[in-house]
């Protein structure tokens, strides 16, 4: 197996990037980022910290990523499984990535900067939702960001209802908590009471 282990052999086989894949990167939030940010309803959030990496789902209603102004992105922290990974690799090491998504768009939006955690009571209370307000906030400074073209989409023919996969074929989540428990946790009941239990603990 050939291994690449300098730039130099990367940038070999792949050239340099042509002028359209550099100037679509701005320092700030544009005005056409601007509609892509306010569009998207989910959100991939990366981040890194002193016990290893992350890779942590976002999804709420289209606007969520607050745009604050046009170096700040405010993320509420919904309810979720209490692992804060994402949360504890910021307070680690502030830097963190975004990657947005606008369903039946093949572009995606790539956020890179810095960010911190925020309780101010006002700021929690603006992003209240069914009279629930996120526990935190994530204040996010922009360093750089720029769409990525549609390849990746279209070869992956994501929005595609055709191509869905039958949840059946799928293992469930109740039977790989059975599975790594030795059946302590998990198992039919979680699957058949999660839908009820996370229609009640959504915000």
């Amino acid at each position: 197996m050939s291994r690449i282990a300098r730039v130099e052999q990367l940038e070999a086989i792949y050239g340099m990037p042509g002028p359209a894949s550099t100037v679509k990167v701005a320092d700030r939030v544009t005005p056409h980022y601007r509609i892509l940010i306010e569009k998207s309803p989910f959100a991939v959030v990366a981040t890194s910290g002193p016990g290893g990496l992350d890779c942590s789902p976002r999804g709420d209603l289209p606007g969520f990523i607050r745009i604050h102004d046009d170096k700040t992105l405010m993320l509420p922290d919904r309810r979720g499984n209490n692992r804060i990974d994402s949360l504890r690799n910021i307070i680690g090491d502030p830097r963190i990535a975004l990657l947005l998504l606008i369903p039946g768009s093949g572009s995606t939006l790539r956020i890179n900067g810095s960010a911190y955690i925020s309780t101010d009571p006002a700021l929690l209370e603006s992003f209240r939702m069914e009279g629930k307000p996120p526990r935190t906030v994530i204040v996010m400074t922009v360093d750089e960001l720029y769409f990525q073209c549609a390849r990746a989409i279209i070869r992956s023919d994501l929005w595609n209802p055709d191509k869905r996969v039958d949840p059946k074929s799928l293992p469930t989540p109740g039977q790989i908590l059975a599975s790594l428990s030795e059946n302590t946790v998990g198992g039919e009941s979680y699957d058949r009471e999660w839908p009820e239990r996370a229609q009640k603990s959504m915000w």
